[in-house]
């Protein structure tokens, strides 16, 4: 059976708890799956309702073996952000046809944890809103699984030390200086091994600061990291003399985390001086969000490692500009069997029976790319802590430049760049100090992709592609010269609200900027804004008056304009039943449990003046 989990979650902005709790269908499971690329096999159970709060929707291929990095997603709640630039009512507006409520504002992540309704269905209201040219991207809030198992907790010595050469390493730098935040189940403060080297951490499921390990995971991710050298006792972390700021992300039984409390944990240690951040959970590059609040610590300048995932098979993320990820080795330079592999993976570490610290003041061996992925963020610990005025871009060209090759010659989907060697990232991070091959003066480059140049009204999305040798820190875009907005939360995209503004010619220029202060800009695209009283025209609707429905009825509409449709909408017998956000609309209609006799349809397509045009058939069962 599915393990289910039923729970409230109070965040770190302020004090909320997710009250709904809803069967979903066998359908919207199906739905899901073929929606998240690299999420095969999924079917999910329904959790029970509960007077303290909404629940999970569990996968059930969630086991150690799973075939996905998913457990599930939190029942009626979606991560949504809107383009820059964006009205707040427009916000309001986007989610007033699903009844949704933004419970909390991420403000510097400009991102919102949306609430639903108790009855509504969190996919199909996902897949509705990702239509709206309104808003930059909307997401379930998945939940996401640690990849670590324990064994052999009577082995004594860690192999991984010397093969990546972190004692040389240590000759030049030990980590002093630098704190790594651990975001995951907590961390046991009172192990006589990580003790010393504690500071003070956050719990984002419970806002509050006790941040004591609930499962153990965090504990083993700490101890790889960071466990303290030259005390008599266990052995010692790559980065032994860095600080371990522990950040509880997960739930209270230690099994999930969800993309909110993760970007959440990233966004407080960036604000409370983490300078690398580790997150040995599956799934994460799968999120807009997390990716977000990944940028918004790198602006900080600040590094984000995460976990390849211990699915054992291909996973299709993109290879991300913001988080490094690292893919797990045996001691034979090996990659494990169970270690997942893609163009997503950057660079490879020991991941395999591990010497590490456990909940409860103990010691074990542990395995998984849990454990692969705090070896990396020690390893950038350490070239921080050897060369503090490195650039983002320098720590991750010199982890991968340094890195032992594995597998294929060059980068491969295994292994990435290859297995980390400390020692000679040190040596290269300390060299920068003298070649300056940190210097930066390549400007990005940014193109205004839509609109091209044509009539617009109402809320227009602009949006850009954009491009640097090291990462685009933020864009602006500017109408008639002015700024108009300020988008520092990749990827870039602006709403332009013209329903303000007289008719006539307008100027669009966007600027891209990098972290070296370098900026680039777009050619010049010419828009007119002229009034639009020209009604939408309904060009195609298959059902017509008098005709005989199947059991199974498919809508099919279209609509023209003399500008572009923004919406077409579909009720029957007087309730809205689609939506849909453009010039075609296609439904479903289950007619099998509806009445015999007549049923009145109603298609209505709007501008982005807000002109309509409708018609209405009746038709007969």
């Amino acid at each position: 059976m599915p393990r289910q989990h039923q729970f409230p979650v109070q965040f770190s902005d302020n004090n909320c708890c997710d009250h709904s709790g809803a069967t979903p269908s066998f359908a919207r499971s199906l739905l899901l799956a073929a929606i998240l690329a690299g999420c095969a096999s999924l079917s999910h159970a329904a959790p029970s309702t509960s007077a303290q709060g909404g629940g999970l929707v569990v996968a059930q291929d969630a086991g150690p073996t799973r075939t996905q990095p998913f457990a599930g997603w939190a029942k009626g709640r979606l991560l949504i952000a809107p383009r820059a630039g964006l009205a707040a009512g427009e916000f309001e507006n986007a989610l007033k046809p699903h009844n949704g409520k933004s419970r909390i504002h991420l403000k510097k992540l400009n991102a919102h944890i949306v609430e639903l309704p108790e009855d509504a269905d969190e996919v199909a209201v996902m897949r509705e809103l990702k239509k709206d040219h309104r808003l930059k991207y909307v997401e379930l809030d998945m939940a996401v699984t640690h990849d670590v198992v324990v064994s052999d907790p009577y082995y004594s010595s860690s192999w991984a030390l010397p093969k990546i050469q972190a004692p040389l390493a240590w000759d030049s730098a030990n980590g002093s200086g630098v704190t790594i935040a651990i975001l995951d189940t907590g961390v046991d403060s009172t192990h006589p091994d990580l003790a010393s080297n504690i500071v003070p951490g956050w719990n984002i499921y419970n806002n509050n600061a006790d941040t004591s390990d609930v499962h153990g995971h965090g504990t083993m991710v700490a101890g790889t990291a960071a466990m303290i050298a030259n005390d008599g006792i266990g052995s010692a972390g790559v980065a032994w003399g860095a600080k371990i700021m522990p950040v509880r992300i997960s739930a209270p039984d230690g099994s999930v985390a969800y993309y909110s409390t993760v970007a959440q944990g990233i966004y407080w240690a960036a604000d409370h001086g983490a300078r690398v951040v580790n997150i040995s959970y599956s799934g994460i590059l799968a999120s807009s969000t997390i990716q977000s609040a990944a940028q918004y610590l790198r602006n900080k300048g600040g590094v984000v490692v995460v976990s390849a995932g211990n699915t054992g098979g291909l996973l299709g993320y993109a290879a991300s500009d913001s988080i490094l990820v690292a893919a797990a080795t045996g001691s034979n330079d090996q990659r494990a069997s169970w270690s997942s592999y893609g163009s997503y993976v950057d660079i490879s570490a020991p991941g395999v029976s591990i010497y590490t610290t456990l909940r409860g003041g103990g010691y074990g061996n542990v395995s998984g790319t849990s454990i692969s992925s705090p070896i990396v963020a020690a390893t950038a610990a350490l070239m921080i802590s050897a060369n503090n005025n490195l650039s983002l871009a320098d720590i991750d060209q010199i982890l991968k430049a340094t890195a032992v090759d594995l597998g294929t010659t060059g980068y491969d989907n295994y292994y990435g760049a290859g297995r980390v060697d400390a020692a000679k990232a040190v040596v290269a991070a300390q060299s920068i100090i003298k070649t300056a091959i940190s210097l930066d003066t390549q400007a990005p480059a940014i193109l205004i992709t839509s609109p091209v140049g044509s009539k617009v009204a109402g809320s227009v999305p602009v949006d850009v592609n954009y491009s640097d040798n090291v990462g685009v820190t933020r864009a602006e875009l500017y109408v008639n010269g002015q700024k108009f907005a300020t988008d520092d939360i990749a990827p870039f995209a602006f709403a332009w609200d013209t329903s303000v503004l007289k008719d006539g010619a307008y100027t669009l220029v966007a600027y891209a900027y990098d972290a070296a202060g370098n900026s680039g800009v777009s050619p010049t695209v010419s828009v007119t804004i002229g009034s639009d009283t020209v009604a939408p025209v309904i060009s195609s609707f298959n059902l017509a008056d008098g005709m005989t429905v199947s059991n199974k009825q498919t809508v099919q509409v279209s609509a023209t304009d003399n500008q572009s449709i923004a919406k077409i909408a579909l009720s029957i017998d007087g309730k809205q039943v689609a939506v849909a956000y453009g010039s075609s609309l296609s439904y479903s209609w289950n007619t099998r449990n509806i009445a015999k006799g007549a049923h009145i349809a109603t298609v209505q397509a709007y501008d982005a003046a807000n002109n309509t045009t409708s018609k209405t058939v009746t038709v007969y069962k």
